[in-house]
Formats: structure tokens, sequence, C-alpha cells
């Protein structure tokens, strides 16, 4: 058994495609050998800005030696069948066997085909690999018309200390551009790899991955991102610790900075605690967005600090001095800007802006974002009467200003903090919390890690938000598709799904729909409550299983036509415990039993219902089956009316006994056919009865 070493070795790959060209490249080496019959013990794959390599572990010198037989055509069959199988068998006429059968005599081949060397499985699985990379992104350079991310400069490829020969690719090397095809070279696999492009580019030869991890580290590149990710953490730590602040974790920020380095070199710098009195979440962008610094906090105040780290890719003989001063002098830079446009918005209120959004296109069909905003004012005071503690003026004035920081300058230079800027502004020109906590909370939730707004004003505009979007793309056709969601209304129906139930809204979909449609005024909207309502359905199942809720139940409660989503989660919930328990599970049977019976009958005769004739009722299970079916329809009802839906549950499980006595003791298609059709009739009843709660045909199992 060998080891496999494989480096590709380019200009930098883009930090946001590293892991998952690491997995790629796994993948597609290990599901080449495997399909090859190349057996190996483990693989590993490495990245950093400028190579992909992989390493694996007990691979074969060759692939095992296959021996097989194959029966061919009958010694009857046209010649033409004949050689056909020869020809994909790979056999000649005298190679073949003729053996007698049941069915007759037919031929039979026996195939030998010996084993490949792992270099020639090897050569062949990379060669596809490079020529099928599968990049978000790529690029041609000179004159090849091979595609990679960035110009590719090396191919290493090392199977059991030697280089893999006979593989090439017609690929230019480098990133020179040469016009001309003369300025071409293949690429011939080697045993050659390049370290750190400034600390360690020398070319050098390696044996294998032991070799080639410790002089990649002679060299200045740390091959492992999880190395360079918890190096980068431990200094940022102790780097802080240094100025008596902390590292605010960023794990996304994290993986990505140890994507850019291939040799990780953290330093600090400060920056004029003038700037402090900008928003947190501009410093935090504005240090993230494009500089990739860290932030620190002050443990005492918990505000942010006025230091940054940033991570170099080179180690200076200064120690850094020079880099983080560098790096100060940027900073600086961008803050001055991010102040300048805090002050200048603050010159202003946000009602100056609103003329504004008359002049931003929501969609072209639904008018502008002034139109939109006017349409959430009557959303949001329609929404506040269902909102416990809603003050509706609020509402309606938290709806009026929440887009208002769009054509501010802080959100044109950063979006994402959209809202985020909103509430800072309208606490500035006196708005109350719940109108400026709602301007930032109205986008809420946007996933499902996302925190659901939970106060009053900001419950409603959210919602006004959302169900404005749904309504107005839905009532002009524009609908997901498959997995095409252009205007996220997928989120949008599961934020509206969160901000109902998590808050306890008692609100049919129904209702607010045609609220919203109405607030489109002379706008003309197809009327799609049924698409909606189905839409929700679907969404509803899709959060609920996240949850672990079983979506057959959801529907089978969906289709009593409940639209208020908090009875109809709690009406699931207390079907899913009813059928955990032995009476769930029997009268389901029961149920299951009744229905079938009944759908084979209802295919000869039409529908079997009506009432039951009580003198018909001959036998005693006929009887108490009658009767028991009598309470526990009256009794489910009641209960459900109140809303008692674990009491409804209960009345349905008095039928478990009389339906077993019924099926163990009746005979439903009996001879006499009035007795007959009054034991369909009876079949009708349970299916009505247990139907009362839920549709119990749509449960599985």
């Amino acid at each position: 058994m060998a080891e496999l070493l494989i480096e590709l070795f380019s200009e930098e790959i883009p930090a946001r495609m590293q892991k998952k060209a690491s997995d790629d490249l796994k993948s597609m080496i290990t599901k080449a050998l495997s399909e090859a019959g190349l057996t190996y013990d483990a693989a590993e794959a490495y990245v950093t800005p400028r190579r992909l390599a992989l390493f694996v572990t007990g691979v074969p010198a060759a692939t095992p030696d296959i021996s097989e037989e194959r029966r061919g055509p009958s010694t009857s069959a046209p010649e033409k069948a004949l050689e056909g199988f020869m020809r994909g068998a790979g056999v000649t006429r005298d190679q073949l066997e003729e053996r007698e059968e049941k069915k007759g005599t037919f031929f039979y081949a026996k195939i030998e085909k010996p084993g490949q060397p792992a270099t020639a499985v090897i050569a062949q699985a990379l060669d596809h690999c490079v020529k099928n990379f599968p990049w978000p992104k790529s690029q041609r350079w000179g004159w090849s018309a091979r595609k990679w991310v960035r110009p590719l400069h090396n191919i290493l490829c090392i199977f059991d200390g030697k280089v893999v020969e006979g593989a090439s690719l017609d690929i230019h090397v480098g990133s020179e551009y040469h016009p001309e095809p003369s300025g071409l070279k293949n690429f011939v696999y080697n045993d050659k790899v390049t370290g750190h492009r400034f600390m360690g580019a020398d070319e050098f030869a390696v044996t294998d991955f032991a070799d080639y991890k410790a002089k990649l580290a002679d060299h200045k590149v740390m091959l492992d991102p999880a190395d360079r990710a918890a190096l980068i953490e431990a200094e940022c730590k102790k780097l802080s610790a240094s100025k008596g602040v902390e590292w605010i974790e960023d794990r996304g920020l994290l993986a990505e900075v140890a994507g850019l380095v291939e040799w990780p070199v953290p330093l600090i710098g400060g920056f004029d605690a003038a700037f402090m009195e900008v928003p947190e979440e501009v410093l935090i962008l504005t240090m993230k967005k494009d500089q990739k610094y860290f932030v620190t906090r002050d443990p005492k105040t918990g505000k942010l600090a006025p230091f940054f780290i940033t991570v170099s890719n080179i180690e200076a003989s200064d120690g850094g001095a020079i880099v983080a001063a560098g790096n100060e002098r940027v900073l600086t830079a961008r803050l001055a800007d991010a102040k300048f446009f805090w002050e200048q918005d603050l010159k202003g209120k946000l009602d100056d802006n609103l003329s504004a959004l008359s002049e931003i296109v929501f969609h072209k069909e639904l008018g502008m974002v002034s139109d939109r905003v006017e349409r959430m004012k009557k959303l949001s005071r329609y929404l506040a009467e269902f909102i416990p503690g809603c003050d509706v003026d609020e509402a309606e004035r938290a709806a009026e200003l929440a887009k208002a920081d769009l054509v501010s300058n802080m959100v044109n230079e950063f979006a994402s903090l959209q809202g985020i800027m909103g509430r800072y502004y309208a606490k500035a020109q006196g708005e109350s919390d719940a109108v400026a906590d709602a301007a930032r909370d109205h986008y809420a939730p946007a996933g499902p890690s996302d925190d659901c707004p939970s106060a009053p004003v900001s419950v409603a505009v959210a919602l006004a938000e959302k169900l404005d979007t749904l309504v107005g793309f839905f009532g002009i056709d524009q609908k997901p598709t498959g997995s095409k969601d252009p205007f996220a209304l997928r989120r949008s129906a599961l934020g509206v799904i969160r901000l109902i139930t998590e808050n306890n809204l008692r609100v049919t979909l129904a209702e607010v729909f045609a609220a919203g449609k109405a607030s489109y005024g002379s706008v003309e909207l197809q009327d799609a409550s049924s698409d909606l309502l189905a839409f929700f359905g679907d969404r509803l199942k899709v959060q609920q299983r996240d949850k672990g809720v079983r979506h057959d139940l959801v529907d089978a409660v969906f289709a009593k036509g409940d639209d208020d989503l908090v009875r109809v989660l709690n009406r699931v919930a207390a079907l899913s415990s009813f059928l955990e328990t032995d009476d769930g599970v029997n009268l389901l049977a029961g149920y299951k039993r009744s229905a079938n019976i009944l759908k084979i009958e209802e295919k000869k005769d039409g529908p079997h219902g009506g009432a039951v004739d009580a003198s018909l009722l001959d036998l005693a299970e006929e009887k108490t089956l009658a009767d028991a079916l009598s309470t526990a329809k009256a009794d489910a009802t009641a209960a459900l009316e109140t809303e008692d839906f674990e009491k409804a549950m209960a009345a349905l499980s008095a039928l478990r006994a009389p339906i077993d006595a019924f099926f163990d003791k009746v005979i439903v298609n009996a001879d006499d056919a009035s007795v007959r059709k009054n034991r369909l009739a009876l079949l009708s009843e349970i299916r009505a009865a247990v139907n009362t709660v839920a549709d119990f045909g749509l449960i599985e199992g």
C-alpha cells in the first residue's frame, strides 16, 4: 500500500471558494479511484490561498484482476445478435463456450481483465479532475482553452514516492499572456513545490506528504486551514489582552481571513476614540467589510474598543510596526467617511427622506416604494388591532418611517445597515422607542436563526411588510417556481408564520390576505387567496419539519380549512400526542379499515352516508358503536369549540373499543341489502366522527 500526494498550485483562490474546492478535489479523485477498483484507507484535502492539496493513504499498486462470465444469446439467435455480444464482451468466436440449459443452448464468454497500474488510474483521474473541476467561476489565460479559477502554475503528483508519469494537460503555464500558440506549454506532473510568495518562493522537490508538509512550513506555508485559524484566534486573544480589551469572536470572518494568508501574522492597531460616537454597527462593518479586521470590546463597559486586529501574510523585520501603521491610516480614512455620512444624515430627519421614496421603484406592476409605505401604514394599523398592547398610531408611524433610511447617506454606503440606521435616526429625531425599534425590526425575521420581533409595534410593522410583499407578488402571478424565488417569498411566508405563532396572534390568514389586497387600492391584483393558503401550508410543513413535527399531521389539520395558525399548531400538537398512544394507533387503524371498505363499496354503489337506522341494528356491537359515535362526535365538537384539543382527542379515544368490537363481531357486507347499507352508513359515521378533529385520511401509517 502506498501514499498519493497531489497539489494544484495557482494564483490566489478566492477565500469563499476554498472549502468547497478542497472538498470537490477529494470527492472527484477518491470517487475515480473507487470506481476503477482502487481502495484506500483515508483521504485528507487541504487548501491555502494558492494551492489545493490531497493526501490519500493505503492505495494499492494496481487494481485487482477481474474474471467474469457473461451469458450471450441463444445458439439459434441471428448472427447479428452474436456479433453484437462478442463486440461488447471483447471476445472472438473461438473464445465462446456453448452450454445447454432448460430454456435452450446459449453462448458464454469468459472475460479476463488484468488489473491496471495505480499510476494509470491516478493520471486519468487527475486529468479529468483538472479539466472538469466545478469552480463557480473560472477563467482562461494565454492561448489555452482550458479553465481554472485563476492561472494554474504547477501540478504535483507523487505516488509511492515517485512522480506519476505519462500525464499532461494542454494548459498554458503561468499568468503571462501569450498571443500565439507557441506560448503554450503542456503541464507534466512533477514533484516540485513552491513556497510562500514572498518569504519562501524557491521551488523545491518533495517525496511524500510528511516531507511536503514539513518543507512547506520551512518555506512559510501553513498547509492546514484549521491550523491557520487556530493560530489567528490564539494571537487575537493574546494581542487583545495586551491592550486590556477582548477580541470579539467572529467565526465567519476567522474562516475567511484564514483563507487569505498562507502564513498568518496577526497585528494590533488602533484608531481615534473620537470615531466611537458613530454607531458601533457602522464601525464593525467598516472594519470587517473591506479591511477584514477583527474588532475588540472593552470588557468593563461592554462597548467597542478603539483597537482592531489585522492579519498580515508576511513576517516583517520590524515586527509589523509599519504594516500596522499603514492599516491604521487606511482605517482612519474609512472611519472618517463613515463619520461624515453619520453627521450629514443627522442634519435632517427621516421625514425629509419620504419624498425621495417616490423615485425608487418597488416593482413596475406594484408601484414605488412610497406606494409600499402607504400600504404598510394601512396594514400596520389594521394588524395592530389583533396584537395585544399595540398602539395603532405608533404602528402607523413606524410603518411610515420604516423605509426612510433607504435614501440616507449611510445606507447608500452600507446597504446591510438598512433598518439598523433607521432606528438610530428615529431616536435622534425624538421618536418613541417602540417606533424606533420597529424601524429596525421590520425586516425580521430574515431566517430561521434570526430573532423574531416580540414588541407589539415591531410585530405589526414586520407583518405588514411581509404580507404586502406576498399579497402583491402573488397578485401579479409572480409566485416561486421550483428552486427559483427571486423575491424571497418563501422567506417572507416563514417570517409571517413565526411572527404569528411565536407571538400567539389570533388572526386568520384569509382575513389578513384580504386586508393586504385592500391596501393596494386601485392596483389590479388577482385573487390569490387560495394559492397563498396552499403556499403557507407548504411553508408551515417545512418550518414544523425542522422542529420534528410530521408533515402529514400538518396536512391533516390544515385540510379542515382552519387558517388560524396558532389553533392549527395546537391541534397538530394534540393530534401528535394522541397518535403516540395505543388508543390513537388503534383508532387510526380502525379509521383506515372503515375508509378502505367505504372506498371499495362506494365505487360500486356511490356515496354511503345518511342517518343510521337504529331499528336495523341487530347486534350488540352495532348498537354500542352507534351510541359511542353519537357521544364522541358531540363531545369532540364541543371540545373543539373551546379549543380544548386534548379533550377532543380523549373523546375520540372512547371509540377505540367499540370499533374494534364491531369489526371483530360484525360482517359489514351482510346478505340483507338494507342491513348492509345501514352498516356502511355506520362506517361513514366513524369516518365523519374521527374527521371532526383532522382529516385522518391524510395521516400516514
